[in-house]
């Protein structure tokens, strides 16, 4: 008699079940329950791996996602957990490659107006949304202009209540934004220049959807996607695993005509434990393990961020610059009573936390080697207008530091306040490390750990004279870092309240400079200013690292650290 298989039999046959009566319960004492637990969770850890040795025919991509997903959603796409998969299930007008240029998608081509408010999209004619049960006949349609006008409104609409409403907030057209010219033709309008608008349309936010379906699935949505990406949803169980399928009508090919993805599917599970994720991938349970963390990072690299001898040939390491600033951001809002109270009000005393520690020696020990030493300005290494020889920013100068306490009317730190510095508990060693030399020269800083939530709050309502941040791109141009900066934004983004007359003019013009070298020479002279003031000690440059198995292939990283498995193989396992 055939065996019936569930929604992930295609992934992984089934080993054994158990049947319980449908009209009885299975009632356990504490320590029963805690050993059906235990023999559960060798039994998930045992299919997880099935696939390896009794479905090898498919090729099939498994990750782990630590943190879990919240939604498919696209209009959700908030964070890297939501974005890896809607990368997946998805597309949006443009994209960026590896280099982070922009370049096509959806869009074959496009044109500008010569006043550069209106941004006219030629659409590919060969996209179809995946088969589902919102279309006739199950059947997915042809993506039109009119799906892209949709979905870009439906992240603007209150109702949809999407946190990547702010992407169009005083850009777009007030009155007609959108527009479908026909079925290949779509028309953004904005209501003044402003470059960086193609970045903004390569955000999985801007994934286009079928009205059908989020009609249908309603709320629903966020866990039955249905999109033109190179992977279609299958199934999820949340708290368990995700699995995508190939796209079989996906439109992209190789250089070669031959259609993409080269996977048959993606599988993600949740285990909530970095511990176990790294016990998964040494059984090659796993493809890759996206960064490396601090209990079992000595393990694997050396201190100069290379991998050990006894791995070498057994695991490749990708360590590739990747658009996040790690930074301590510092209230300068001279009319909140936090700064009217603080020595942080005067310049030279930011400056002087700035020179006070050593970043270098920091990365080293701290880090590994995973990261660069923040010596330049905000907008960090990755970004094609960043040069540190135009921007100069702070490096270790004890010495200095003491010089700017004195003028600051603080000699080795005499009458300097107890300062607190408020972070989040994996940022506590580096917070210490860092107050640890600041305390030679003269400072008093307290360290607190809290809740990465409280954390979120106090800097939004400027509650926090001191505080650790990191910012990652939301998309690859420089006006992401600087709008951090700007006195016109909120926090946030602008947490530190900072506000620079001069600064805001020169971000301003560079977002209306048509010539990318120009437009880049002021984004420096921007981030310049601003690090002269010094709102932020920014602390290093991070880098993506990755670990991946070695028969996989064709598995590149990126600026912005997204999941780009369109062309990526796996080869016959070793055991």
């Amino acid at each position: 008699m055939p065996v019936k298989r569930n929604r992930f039999s295609y992934l992984c046959p089934p080993i054994l079940s158990f049947k319980i009566g449908p009209a009885k319960k299975l009632w356990l004492s504490r320590g029963s329950r805690v050993a059906v637990a235990i023999i559960g969770s060798f039994f998930v850890v045992l299919i997880c791996g099935c696939h390896n040795k009794r479905n090898s025919d498919k090729k099939i991509f498994h990750y782990n996602e630590q943190t879990g997903i919240a939604s498919l959603d696209p209009a959700f796409a908030k964070n890297q957990s939501t974005m890896w998969p809607a990368h997946q299930l998805f597309n949006t007008l443009v994209q960026t490659d590896d280099s982070l240029h922009i370049i096509p998608s959806l869009a074959r081509r496009w044109t500008i107006s010569e006043d550069r408010l209106t941004f006219t999209f030629y659409l590919r004619s060969d996209v179809f949304f995946h088969n589902d049960a919102a279309f006739p006949n199950g059947k997915g349609r042809k993506l039109v202009a009119a799906d892209v006008a949709y979905s870009l409104r439906r992240i603007m609409d209150r109702q949809t209540a999407s946190p990547g409403a702010w992407i169009f907030n005083n850009k777009v057209d007030s009155i007609k934004p959108f527009r479908a010219i026909d079925d290949t033709t779509f028309q953004l309008k904005l209501q003044r220049p402003y470059n960086p608008i193609l970045g903004i349309l390569s955000m999985q936010y801007c994934s286009v959807v079928p009205k059908e379906a989020v009609e249908k699935y309603g709320n629903d949505f966020r866990r039955h996607p249905v999109g033109s990406g190179p992977f279609r949803f299958v199934a999820w169980e949340e708290g368990q695993a995700l699995v995508f399928a190939k796209n079989e009508n996906y439109f992209e090919t190789d250089s070669a005509g031959i259609r993409l993805p080269y996977l048959d599917g993606i599988k993600i599970t949740f285990y909530d434990s970095k511990a176990t994720e790294f016990l998964l991938f040494r059984q090659k349970q796993l493809d890759f393990i996206n960064d490396i963390d601090a209990s079992f990072k000595d393990e694997v690299l050396t201190k100069k961020g290379l991998l050990k001898k006894e791995w070498l040939g057994k695991i490749e390491l990708q360590a590739n610059p990747y658009l996040n600033v790690e930074y301590f951001g510092i209230l300068t809002d001279t009319a909140n009573e936090l700064v009217k109270q603080s020595p942080f009000r005067l310049k030279q005393i930011r400056q002087a936390i700035n020179y006070g520690f050593d970043r270098r020696k920091m990365i080293l020990y701290l880090r590994n080697s995973l990261g660069t030493p923040a010596e330049s300005g905000f907008v960090p290494l990755g970004l094609p207008s960043f040069d540190s020889m135009e921007v100069k920013g702070y490096h270790y100068d004890p010495d200095k530091s003491r010089q700017l306490l004195r003028e600051a009317g603080f000699p080795e730190g005499k009458g300097l306040p107890p300062i607190k510095l408020l972070t989040i508990s994996i940022y506590a060693e580096m917070a210490n490390f860092i107050v640890r030399q600041l305390e030679e020269l003269g400072f008093k800083i307290q360290v607190e750990v809290v809740l990465r939530s409280l954390l979120f709050e106090m800097t939004s309502n400027s509650r926090a004279l001191f505080f650790r941040g990191s910012w990652i791109a939301d998309y690859p141009d420089a006006e992401n870092y600087l709008s951090v900066f700007y006195s016109k934004n909120p926090a946030p983004p602008n947490y530190t309240r900072y506000k620079n007359p001069q600064f805001d003019a020169v971000f301003e013009k560079a977002l209306t400079e048509e010539n990318d070298s120009l437009r880049y020479r002021l984004y420096r002279q921007a981030d310049q200013l601003m690090i002269n003031d010094a709102p932020v000690v920014p602390l290093w440059y991070d880098k993506s690292v990755r670990l991946v198995q070695v028969n996989v292939t064709g598995f590149t990283p990126n600026g912005l650290n997204l999941l780009e498995l369109r062309k990526t193989r796996i080869g016959d396992r070793i055991f």
